[in-house]
């Protein structure tokens, strides 16, 4: 079968580092396996404010980058409510310019694929694909205006961002969602839409061979950012933002850092924790650093590492820390963190201080997770002397199901996304997607 071409629209795209980056570069990686040849159209891939990762390096796929000089992106209270006001940035206004022109100069495609890292480059999508009468695929790393860690000044506003989503969303001819809640809150926001789960994921041979340590250490690492600045700002102004409507009602901000992983520690008896060292990998907030001023066990800051230094740093971990943000009792968060899968694909302890969810639903399968509700320190603490005596008594820790982990190369996710392709553009020959649904 003749393969048919996706022009793949994404600004986050190598050498530009970061989850989405990685998320798409995998996916455009494996499209020719299931019959589709992928033509991206991304940015410069120089920008000052960007972390870089050439360890991302995709070679042999047509590209083509806009024309820069790129615009610094204005801060990000700033870009929102440039998006809120119907205002577009500077930034946008650049990146709709030169997607529009570059768009012309590739040949012959039959679809648009759109990944909306960041939404502003929603309205760019919908323009290219009626540009060249395509068919438009949008694909969502996170839930935009349906994520709960979404702030906003007021209800006005996110009322204002959702009814952009609906309207983007209902413009094209199918969603992709990153998670089974995700899914769901798009298709009770746009009926009859075709909506697919399509999560993140890991390539597994980036975990092989060994990752063996022996310097007596017990070695806890966390990747990604904090939210330490996010939660100080809104406890100081968040009464505020809730009795306006910014702020979903009773998210808890802080449980998504490293506040309660240091006070479990503390409370964690010191000869048990002096052989602790925590890693932290990620660019780190003035409020990140604050906290950290009294950490009970050494701190080893790496700051940004390319994804294959991340990766080996993650393989040599004793413990992995994932923290989420809290919800009130009966309420799902609907993100899974990119991190979730490269833990569970090394094999190592996870320690997981998640709330009902897509990511404690998968975490509870695995079998290699120490679970505990957010904002329960002496539920980490319990989870870190535990981890602490199993180590030092030498107790191999339980191995994640080799088949749960299967669907999540992104191989198999790629064949998830090109079906999605073929039930928009009515290709025969290969299943239509177990998890698309239409209402």
């Amino acid at each position: 079968m003749t393969p048919l071409r996706v022009l793949f629209l994404s600004y986050s795209f190598p050498p530009i580092g970061g989850a989405e980056a990685q998320r798409n570069a995998r996916l455009v990686r494996h499209l020719p396996e299931h019959g589709y040849e992928p033509v991206v159209l991304t940015g410069p891939g120089s920008p000052s404010w960007a972390p870089l990762d050439r360890s991302l390096r995709l070679d042999g796929v047509e590209t083509y980058r806009v024309a820069g000089p790129e615009p610094a992106p204005s801060r990000e209270w700033g870009r929102r409510a440039e998006r809120w006001l119907r205002y577009p940035s500077a930034w946008q206004r650049w990146w709709d310019e030169q997607a529009r022109h570059t768009a012309r100069h590739a040949v012959r495609v039959d679809l648009v694929h759109a990944s909306l890292a960041p939404y502003d480059t929603a309205e760019t999508a919908l323009a290219v694909a009626r540009a060249l009468r395509r068919p438009l695929v949008v694909d969502l790393e996170h839930p935009w205006a349906l994520d709960e860690m979404t702030t906003y000044p007021t209800r006005l506003h996110r009322s204002l961002d959702l009814l952009h989503m609906k309207r983007v969303l209902s413009a094209a001819s199918a969603v992709v969602m990153n998670t089974p809640e995700a899914a769901r809150r798009a298709r009770a926001l746009v009926p009859g839409k075709r909506v697919a789960v399509v999560p993140s994921g890991v390539e597994h041979d980036e975990f092989a061979g060994p990752a063996e340590r022996g310097d007596g250490v017990f070695r806890i690492v966390h990747t990604g950012s904090f939210q330490t600045r996010l939660a100080l700002t809104l406890e100081r102004f968040g009464a505020l933002h809730r009795i306006l409507g910014g702020v979903i009602p009773g998210v808890d901000f802080l449980t998504r850092s490293h506040v309660y992983l240091l006070e479990a520690l503390a409370r964690v008896e010191q000869d048990l924790r002096r052989p602790v060292e925590l890693h932290l990998v990620g660019d780190l907030t003035p409020e990140d650093e604050a906290a950290l001023a009294h950490a009970p066990v050494p701190v080893r800051r790496h700051g940004y590492l390319p994804h294959e230094e991340t990766v080996a740093l993650i393989r040599t971990a004793d413990l992995l820390f994932l923290p989420l943000h809290n919800v009130r009792e009966g309420n799902r968060v609907a993100i899974v963190p990119h991190k979730t899968y490269e833990y569970l694909a090394s094999g190592k302890p996870i320690l997981a201080a998640v709330p009902d969810g897509d990511a404690r639903d998968l975490l509870a399968r695995s079998g290699t997770a120490v679970i505990c509700r957010p904002a329960d320190v002496d539920g980490l603490a319990r989870g870190l002397a535990r981890e602490l005596r199993r180590w030092r008594a030498h107790i191999a820790a339980p191995y994640a199901n080799p088949s749960d982990l299967v669907a999540f190369e992104y191989k198999a996710l790629t064949a998830q996304l090109a079906a999605v392709y073929d039930s928009v553009l009515r290709r025969p020959g290969r299943p239509a997607p177990a998890d698309v649904a239409v209402g």
